[in-house]
């Protein structure tokens, strides 16, 4: 007769079998016999998402955590809407636009069109629901699958969004407007639909980025067809940029429309500096003072139990894997070794800066060597291989607990050349470094350390303005973590910016 622990063993084996490459297995009730179903709810291996509906999960992932299913979320919306619709469904056009633009934020309420909607609200897991309507589809040529999502493609979506959208998401639409290159697929289908009001409004739109070309094109070809098209701008304001907009990667467009939009509300919530530092060994000076706190407060908060006592072994260089077994084995001594060795090129990066370099050129320059030393005591212990260390992440990753979800590997390396872009031109200490911190966690272009390279980023950048060096306390991780969520969901950066302002008046 098989032990508890082989019938377990029997059930994780057909629950492996419904994995996707990425782990996860949306289950219907159907999938598995009532025996198997019934052992892996009971043993947290699965959670009831709607009746008849699981979603694989850890046991040790604790009550009420939403990681799961913000990881989650996307891929068990097109499973459950394949199922129940079939291939017929899509997103709506503004939630089409949104996934264009690169915007794969968690929603709380997903709309669906489908003929075989039911006009019902569904509810989901943590908040967020499911809206069908009992609505046709667009046209075969106007719709697209990304992901395993059915949306509206980019010049459809663009065409039937809602006029409100432009003012209330003006970040997900000026990106998916900066992505088209010539006019011919919006005017196709805008010459054959004939809706003059919507003609107007895109051609608006245009012009508000900056494109009076596809603006002109939209109007002539509009008239000569028989209509009679009047041009309206859509938006409630007008980008004054030096940047262009006009990038190949939707991503890395989104990365600099993110960056004029919020540098306002920086400056105008950021206090201006007010160090007296006479010289740039007094600043490094001070700097080393505030080592150990700054490295307690900023490995507690990424979730190392790290004290004092390790902190200053590793800096005295007391800290012996080779010949010291509990340091061989402690992973905190690693993070607290890698982050020491880290500690001292960021402040190699603030001299450079202090002597001349411009600070997005040094940051730009030296990030992959931080990322280097943070973690090459792991790969010195062999817990790591060299090959973790080369670059940029090869894979998607999720944040705990965010809605946000970070660009695919791809992306990163469009995203981040123009970050580092952003960086050099911005003539703002205070915008280079709450920007810079906030879209670095944004594209979270590592594995793992990207909360710790951020804050030195943000540290090198408020040096080159006088700043002095910025501790986030562990004790307010929440709020931290608050803030940076309403940036990363809402592209809100107000709140972001009033917390940091406010710890730098602590200062």
């Amino acid at each position: 007769m098989a032990s508890p622990a082989e019938k377990l063993a029997q059930s994780l084996e057909e629950l492996r079998k419904l994995q996707n490459d990425q782990g996860i297995a949306v289950v219907k009730t159907s999938d598995l016999s009532r025996t198997h179903l019934d052992r892996l709810v009971k043993e947290g291996f699965l959670i009831q998402v709607i009746k008849g509906w699981y979603l694989s999960t850890r046991p040790d992932e604790k009550s009420g955590s939403t990681s799961i299913w913000y990881t989650s979320f996307w891929y068990f919306i097109s499973v459950y809407l394949n199922y129940r619709f079939g291939n017929e469904w899509c997103l709506s056009p503004e939630q089409s636009m949104q996934l264009h633009s690169g915007n794969w934020v968690v929603p709380s309420q997903l709309l669906v069109r489908s003929p075989k909607g039911s006009n019902n609200r569904t509810v989901l897991l943590h908040g967020t629901s499911l809206f069908d309507v009992q609505l046709g589809l667009p046209s075969k040529n106007e719709l697209v699958v990304i992901n395993g999502i059915n949306i509206y493609s980019l010049a459809s979506s663009i065409i039937n969004v809602g006029e409100d959208t432009y003012k209330r998401k003006p970040i997900d639409t000026r990106t998916c407007y900066s992505s088209i290159k010539d006019s011919s697929e919006i005017l196709s289908i805008l010459l054959n639909g004939g809706n003059t009001v919507k003609a107007g409004r895109v051609a608006g739109a245009f012009r508000n980025i900056g494109n009076s070309k596809i603006t002109e094109e939209i109007l002539s070809s509009m008239i000569s067809a028989g209509y009679d098209v009047r041009e309206t701008d859509p938006y409630a304001d007008k980008i004054i940029s030096k940047f262009s907009i006009r990038e190949v990667s939707p991503f890395a467009n989104r990365i600099k429309l993110m960056w004029i939009q919020m540098r306002t509300s920086v400056i105008e919530n950021f206090p201006a500096a007010t160090s007296s530092i006479s010289s740039i060994e007094e600043l490094l000076n001070k700097v080393d003072e505030k080592y150990v706190s700054d490295a307690y407060n900023s490995l507690s908060i990424e979730g190392y139990q790290v004290t004092e006592e390790i902190i200053n072994k590793v800096k005295t260089g007391d800290w012996d894997p080779k010949e010291n077994e509990d340091d061989l084995k402690t992973k905190n001594a690693f993070a607290a070794r890698g982050y020491w060795q880290c500690f001292q090129k960021v402040k190699e990066g603030i001299a450079e800066v202090l002597n001349g370099e411009n600070p997005g050129a040094v940051a730009d320059a030296k990030h992959g060597e931080w990322y280097r030393e943070l973690f090459s005591p792991s790969v010195a212990a062999g817990i790591l291989k060299p090959s973790d260390l080369a670059g940029y992440r090869n894979a998607q990753v999720f944040i705990s607990g965010s809605m946000h979800t970070p660009p695919n590997k791809e992306s990163v390396r469009d995203a981040m050349p123009v970050l580092f872009e952003l960086l050099t031109q911005e003539e703002n200490a205070a915008v280079r470094a709450v920007l810079g911190h906030f879209i670095f966690v944004y594209i979270h272009p590592y594995m793992d350390g990207n909360g710790r390279i951020a804050r030195f980023l943000m540290n090198l950048m408020f040096s080159s303005g006088g700043y002095s060096w910025l501790i986030i306390p562990v004790e307010k991780r929440n709020e931290y973590m608050e803030a940076l969520e309403s940036a990363s969901v809402d592209q809100d950066i107000t709140k972001f910016t009033k917390f940091i302002a406010t710890l730098m008046n602590e200062e």
